[in-house]
């Protein structure tokens, strides 16, 4: 029989496993669990959708790439790109470190290996350059 500690840590983003304790957590597992047993298995995948929907990376391409340019982050991320805007992740935890939306991308370039967007307004940006070999996708 698994701890429910090490279960929690397995399946739930770094950031969530801190929004309450353990005890919290199987607390509404459970509780989600009795809610939802008498579902059938398209009412389930409906329900499913309908969480992860508001997750900031629902939609999402992933792209693991070592960033060069801002010591704020971690060497290599996670960038997600969906219809919000892009979102960066730190790569082992899964954490969200970063979301910028559209609106706030100035300007971006992409070559063979490479992608930089620069981020902010004409009185304050800045420039995150990343190395991939996915940038020319």
């Amino acid at each position: 029989r698994a701890d429910i500690t090490s279960v929690i840590k397995s399946i739930l983003p770094s950031d969530l496993v801190k929004i309450q304790s353990n005890y919290e957590w199987k607390k509404d597992i459970v509780r989600a669990y009795n809610k939802d047993s008498g579902m059938s298995p398209d009412e389930a995948k409906v329900a499913f959708l309908k969480v992860i929907y508001r997750w900031p990376t629902y939609g999402s391409a992933f792209f693991e790439v070592n960033q060069v340019s801002d010591s704020s982050f971690p060497e290599n991320i996670l960038v997600a790109i969906n219809k919000q805007g892009v979102s960066i992740i730190h790569l082992q935890s899964k954490e969200l470190l970063a979301s910028i939306p559209f609106s706030h991308i100035m300007h971006w370039v992409s070559g063979p290996t490479y992608f930089t967007l620069t981020v902010g307004d004409s009185a304050s940006f800045s420039k995150l350059m990343m190395e991939t070999s996915l940038a020319y996708k």
